[in-house]
């Protein structure tokens, strides 16, 4: 959430599938192309995902969810992993807003948008209200 700057309801709808291996290089597929995960995170996400809550009960051995719910078949709640995020100090709704404004500062809103899979006029939306400077930026092909 922190690092990609996504809402937690989009979070809990990734699955183990949307992790991807090219050697020792990992991505998560969150736009197109995938976003390169960096270490240490790489790491801690693959140690979590070997050792994932519910997944104990005989309705969830095969689950697919990076998050797992505890009922069959659905992954984990918003406000559950809301409120997991709260008991270790992070504020889910602050954090994450503060993650997409330090992405816009470092990268054009097109970029951004394509690669966390937003919307390009949000990312331009929230790039202005930040007072962001990607003004001479031409997005597109540039290599024809």
């Amino acid at each position: 959430m922190l690092l990609y700057a996504q809402p937690l309801t989009r979070v809990v709808q990734l699955t183990i599938d949307d992790l991807l291996r090219d050697g020792e290089a990992v991505f998560l597929r969150l736009g197109n192309p995938p976003s390169p995960v960096p270490e240490p995170v790489a790491s801690l996400l693959l140690d979590y995902i070997a050792t994932r809550d519910n997944m104990n009960t005989a309705t969830n051995r095969a689950s697919r969810w990076m998050f797992p719910g505890r009922r069959a078949g659905q992954p984990c709640r918003p406000d559950h992993l809301s409120a997991l995020l709260r008991e270790i100090g992070i504020p889910a709704a602050a954090g994450r807003g503060a993650a997409i404004r330090q992405q816009l500062l470092e990268m054009p809103a097109p970029v951004v948008a394509d690669a966390l899979g937003y919307h390009d006029k949000t990312t331009a939306r929230l790039l202005n209200e930040g007072g962001g400077a990607w003004t001479h930026y031409a997005s597109g092909e540039h290599g024809r």
